[in-house]
């Protein structure tokens, strides 16, 4: 701190943002606006739709009682109790052993694991990269969680955290593979999906305070900031242009996108969107100068390569999630960040206002394809439109070869779109739970950061949040679990917000 408040330039902008503040404090323009926002915001709280959709559901009110529920816990913790028997019939020999003390140790902390895991994830340079070391690596974290459970009887696996619907969805996984139309080609996915799960579940089970959760958290934002700075690095010396990545006719002198450790410059997109929001959190948690100069620095890194992706979908996403966090934390300063990003406009670089400029452009081809994409999976879709294909993205292919090609004579690899392709996959009633999985974690995030009282459990909240809003909107243009590295981070996520939730519940119960 000593050396921002010495620096000359961190004083301008520190003073200058202070003055900004205060005069929108005291200008009739943002009195009325606070005004008009209590108005509304108390006419909207006592609105019969408000009550309506914010009322705690009869299914989720009587889940964590109920006889489903129950099942899947106990099943999930049969590893755990096995261990946990174990030390109790050896309970002398095993605390009198030195290595199973170090074990002991180690699985003892499956936050630390875990975030370790991620990081390493997030670093693996994509030809080296096999999607089964997830799965690998998924079981082998629940196994060193149940050995670490043995000691610690507190432990467990908490699946009942998601609430019901998130459970209902994985039954129509199960189904999505067992109606499938090519069993062999939808067995990699159950992988995928249960790999994904693991990660959600030991998200939330392994945390059992603030400090374990932002370790994780913070673990994962150092395997992105090393994947962020390889991309700075690709903008800076250049990569090649790959025309089927951005039409050259509307986007003439744009460089090549940036990919850093991953396959594709929107997968990269996909993933900072999901976490750099993280740093946020991490910035007004930090109580010494150094965990904010980290996590600014992290924040620089991460954005200046989203830039370099040129990723549309990928800047709508984060100015989304940027929005999302400013809300939780403070929504009266929206105005001012409009204010302040409409005058930021003039100094991006011309590549990407031009790459801005060619948002909703239908001439630009990677625009109209889409389009071509969604009318073929329409056709496809009023055939499978409840039942489904089958799991994964490969009977999906397979499915659509039996159906006139697009324009171009090719046929689509995926329908661009989370939530179509949910459904081509799973059929109606699995969209229809994927939806309501979604809607349930938003809103009872919400719920959990109205009733926190740990403010830096909020933040963290309001991260998460913030972070699964950017990359539900960048769902519908684009088929975000098509690299599977991006799945287990939406899964990830999804757990980070399940333990921020747990958190705020024993805040309010300390």
């Amino acid at each position: 701190m000593v050396i921002v408040e010495s620096s000359m330039i961190c004083r301008f902008f520190l003073e200058l943002w202070n003055i900004l503040l205060q005069a929108w404090k005291e200008s009739w323009v943002g009195n009325a606006l606070r005004t008009f926002g209590q108005s509304v915001a108390s006419t909207v709280r006592g609105s019969r739709f408000c009550r309506l959709i914010w009322r705690e559901g009869t299914l989720p009110r009587s889940w964590s009682s109920s006889v489903t529920c129950m099942l899947i816990i106990a099943i999930l913790n049969i590893p755990c109790a096995i261990c946990k028997w174990l030390y109790q019939v050896g309970k002398k020999v095993w605390d009198g052993s030195f290595c199973f003390r170090i074990v002991a140790t180690v699985c003892g902390n499956p936050f630390l694991l875990l975030g370790f895991f991620l990081a390493v994830m997030l670093m693996v340079p994509h030809g080296k990269w096999d999607n089964r070391y997830a799965l690998m690596g998924a079981l082998a974290l629940t196994a060193l969680f149940a050995v670490g459970s043995g000691p610690k009887t507190s432990y467990r696996m908490e699946p009942g955290a998601f609430g019901p619907y998130y459970i209902f969805f994985m039954g129509f996984i199960c189904y999505a593979f067992l109606a499938s139309l090519s069993w062999s080609q939808s067995v990699r996915f159950v992988g995928f999906h249960l790999a994904a799960f693991l990660l959600a579940v030991l998200a939330v089970s392994s945390v059992k305070k603030y400090e374990q959760l932002q370790l994780v958290v913070a673990l994962a934002l150092l395997g992105l900031t090393v994947a962020a700075l390889y991309g700075c690095y690709q903008g800076v010396t250049g990569v090649k242009v790959v025309a089927n990545q951005q039409d050259l006719s509307v986007n003439a002198g744009m460089p090549g996108r940036v990919y850093s450790f991953f396959d594709n410059p929107n997968n990269f997109a996909e993933l900072l969107v999901m976490l750099t929001p993280f740093t946020y959190a991490i910035f007004l948690n930090a109580k010494s100068w150094r965990g904010k100069a980290a996590a600014l620095f992290s924040l620089c890194a991460c954005g200046a390569a989203l830039g370099f992706t040129y990723s549309r979908s990928g800047w709508l996403g984060f100015a989304l999630a940027t929005v999302v966090f400013i809300v939780f934390w403070n929504w009266k300063l929206i105005p001012l960040l409009i204010l302040l990003g409409a005058c930021c406009i003039p100094l991006l670089p011309e590549t990407i206002y031009n790459r801005i400029l060619t948002i909703g452009n239908t001439k630009d081809t990677s625009t109209s394809y889409r389009f071509a994409i969604y009318k073929a999976s329409g056709v496809l879709m009023q055939d499978y439109w409840l039942r489904g294909v089958g799991l994964g993205s490969d009977i999906l292919t397979k499915t659509f070869r039996g159906y006139p090609p697009m324009f171009d004579g090719n046929f689509p690899i995926h329908t661009h779109n989370n939530y179509l392709q949910v459904w081509a996959e799973t059929g109606l009633f699995g969209a229809v739970t994927f939806i309501a999985t979604l809607l349930y974690q938003l809103k009872t995030g919400t719920k959990a950061f109205l009733i926190c009282t740990d403010k830096r459990v909020k933040n963290l909240l309001s991260a998460a949040l913030a972070g699964f809003c950017g990359i539900l909107l960048i769902s519908v243009a684009e088929y975000t679990w098509f690299y599977a590295r991006n799945m287990f981070t939406y899964f990830f996520l999804f757990g980070v917000i399940a333990a921020c939730i747990k958190l705020s519940h024993k805040s309010v119960q300390a």
